[in-house]
């Protein structure tokens, strides 16, 4: 089974099946590279005024979840994530994409010189004044050659920077023990990218649970405190070096994977 990206139900979602034309899926069969990687992209349209969510979609919402089973010649598909936007819904900030949005999907085979077929489907999560969950079904050959798709492309470039490329030195991650989990605070330095900013930390591990970030700047020193749950309400060990954080600014985002000891 090739499938990535927990996807886990969460209380507000309508079950009902009232869905149908809120939102469609289009695999786009992009293009052949010349290692053999084949770079596709699911594009999802949402009807206007609707909204879906990114990998970390805070509270109100579900990460999408891709299953590629039925996929033939293929043997892993790396999803890509664009730079997201910051909204609120009923009073919660979200983090996600409305109307359209293109994820770029890297695809693996043994075998490249053949075509590949590419099934499955996407679980995820809409909402405009109510929220459900869609599964949308998707199914494409992808030939052997191909051409550069300008949507892909698109969707490729909008990506946060790397923690190279923001030319951050040191990110430090402290940790203390509270009542029911743990505290982290990540310290780095890094400009402003924008008037506002929104910081995301992730654990690494989609059983834990993290608060949103309580978010400090002085000049270019930027702090980061979130609270991290296990779904099992027990202690947990964190391993820093699958903590990431994810810097959201104006039109820019910075994407930071893992943290030394503080």
């Amino acid at each position: 089974m090739l499938t990535l990206l927990m996807m886990t139900a969460l209380p507000g979602f309508a079950l009902a099946d009232p869905y149908n034309g809120l939102a469609e899926a289009e695999l786009l069969p992009g293009w052949r590279n010349a290692n053999g990687d084949h770079i596709a992209g699911l594009r999802i349209t949402l009807q206007p005024g609707w909204k879906t969510y990114w990998r970390a979609p805070g509270d109100t919402g579900i990460p999408p979840q891709f299953s590629f089973d039925g996929s033939h010649n293929i043997t892993a598909v790396a999803p890509h994530f664009p730079i997201p936007d910051v909204f609120h819904l009923n009073g919660m900030r979200a983090i996600g994409y409305a109307d359209s949005i293109v994820f770029p999907l890297t695809v693996f085979s043994n075998d490249p010189d053949a075509p590949m077929q590419i099934s499955g489907q996407i679980n995820m999560g809409v909402c405009e004044e109510i929220c459900m969950p869609v599964t949308l079904d998707f199914d494409a050959l992808l030939p052997a050659g191909g051409a550069r798709d300008p949507a892909i492309t698109a969707a490729l470039i909008n990506r946060p920077l790397s923690r190279d490329e923001a030319h951050i030195n040191e990110v430090v991650c402290t940790v203390t023990p509270i009542s029911d989990g743990l505290r982290l605070t990540a310290s780095l330095d890094v400009p402003p990218i924008g008037p506002s900013e929104v910081v995301v930390i992730e654990a690494g591990d989609p059983h834990v649970w993290v608060s949103e970030a309580d978010v400090t700047r002085i000049g270019p020193a930027l702090s980061a405190t979130v609270d991290m749950v296990h779904s099992s309400g027990q202690a947990f060990a964190l391993d820093r070096s699958a903590v990431r954080i994810t810097l959201l600014g104006q039109d820019r985002a910075i994407d930071i994977q893992g943290c030394a000891a503080g």
